[in-house]
């Protein structure tokens, strides 16, 4: 339809295509938190010096578990607050599609 009344394509992207799509990409982006907080921690196990990746190899290497739990709980912590900061971007969003 609005092809017929001479839209562009930013247009149509802008007022129909990204809207319709942004619970999709919210969810998306609410899943996708814990993954990439899982390979950055991963990518530090194999070669930091520090980190959180490090703190939790480093206390699994002496068996001291609460450096292993502490590094666990931050991961978490930070974690949890991007998902809470997905979602509040996500009720701004579909706010303004009400």
């Amino acid at each position: 339809m609005l092809k017929s009344f001479n839209a562009k394509r930013i247009q149509i992207f802008t007022k129909l295509i990204f809207p319709s799509n942004i619970g999709n990409i919210c969810s998306v982006v609410k899943i996708n938190i814990g993954m990439a907080w899982v390979g950055v921690i991963v990518g530090e196990f194999l070669v930091s010096k520090e980190g959180l990746g490090y703190l939790i190899m480093y206390g699994g290497q002496v068996f001291k578990l609460d450096l292993v739990m502490m590094g666990v709980l931050i991961l978490s912590i930070c974690a949890f607050i991007m998902h809470v900061l997905v979602e509040q971007i996500e009720k701004i969003l579909l706010k303004g599609r009400e």
